[in-house]
């Protein structure tokens, strides 16, 4: 097991809500760069610390070694410059708990910094670098600042889990490798590494206010079934909802602009709101353009429209 530092500043909205780490292979000008090419040097089970806006806040366990991918396109404007043709390695990214700010530990980190491809300067801000080796000192160092976290995995044995006719078609694609299969039928459940992935950005229900994560649902926006693959653990495509207003978002009953106004359907019963104490003039929090495109799903099509 090696330990690895990744600089997320300006993709890591998209790296951790889709699970993976994604360079270039070579600079723009088609130079070889250090920090690219640490890519190929990722194995299953590494540990990965994910550094941005000062903070090391997930840290991940690396699931496959690196392959050829192009760009994603959620990036948008980030990295502009960098050519499509990439490395991606799949890393399962979990919340640190604790997250924390280095450069309030110095005295700690800095004497255990690589001399070479160092992933921060000695006053604790981020160099200009991707990804990075670092000692199994430091990562040992890392592990314990966060609060020791325990790098959990899902469920992979098909055996424990029982199927619908829905997910029957996931288990018979002989294409998906075994972890893959558990994950998306996870996923449908609102369980596995999808659920993670919505935790890391949804810290409770935006229209009830509970936070405690085990009465929330982690519900799809576009729902599983029309979601492809990789919508489908997706964190960005989906929501922490309240049982009742799950029921509601999930029948397309009622929806959410991107601004963050409610919508609700006629054909739901006029009562149902007010036995609910729902209040349908609130505005929940804005929603970020990562998830306005399932919204915009949502909206369309499984909101039943007056």
């Amino acid at each position: 097991m090696n330990f690895w530092w990744v600089n997320q500043k300006q993709t890591f909205r998209q790296e951790i809500a889709g699970g993976f780490m994604w360079s270039p292979k070579k600079n723009a000008d088609g130079g070889r760069n250090p920090y690219y090419d640490f890519m190929t040097q990722v194995g299953p089970g590494d540990i990965v610390f994910s550094f941005a806006n000062a903070e090391i806040i997930a840290i991940g366990v690396a699931r496959s070694s690196a392959y050829s991918a192009n760009k994603p396109t959620d990036f948008g404007n980030a990295g502009a410059t960098w050519s499509q043709n990439g490395w991606a390695v799949d890393v399962d990214f979990q919340k640190a708990e604790k997250p924390i700010t280095p450069k309030l530990h110095m005295i700690l980190i800095a004497p255990l910094l690589p001399e070479k491809y160092s992933p921060i300067q000695a006053n604790g801000n981020g160099n200009q670098v991707y990804l990075t080796s670092i000692s199994g000192e430091l990562g040992t160092l890392l592990l314990g600042l966060l609060g020791s976290p325990e790098l959990t995995s899902e469920v992979t044995n098909l055996d424990d889990l029982a199927f619908d006719k829905e997910e029957q078609l996931i288990i018979q694609d002989s294409i998906l490798d075994q972890t893959m299969k558990a994950s998306l039928v996870l996923a449908r459940r609102g369980q596995g590494k999808f659920r993670k992935r919505v935790e890391f950005f949804e810290e409770g229900c935006r229209v009830t206010g509970v936070t405690s994560s085990k009465l929330l649902i982690a519900s799809h926006i576009k729902p599983w079934a029309a979601s492809t693959n990789e919508e489908r653990l997706n964190g960005h495509n989906g929501l922490f909802l309240s049982p009742h207003i799950d029921k509601l978002f999930d029948s397309g009953l009622m929806t959410f602009e991107d601004s963050g106004e409610m919508l609700f359907s006629d054909a739901l019963d006029v009562d149902v709101l007010a036995r609910w104490k729902i209040d349908q003039t609130k505005k929940v929090k804005k929603f970020g353009l990562d998830q306005a495109h399932f919204l915009e799903h949502h909206r369309e099509i499984v909101f039943q429209q007056s």
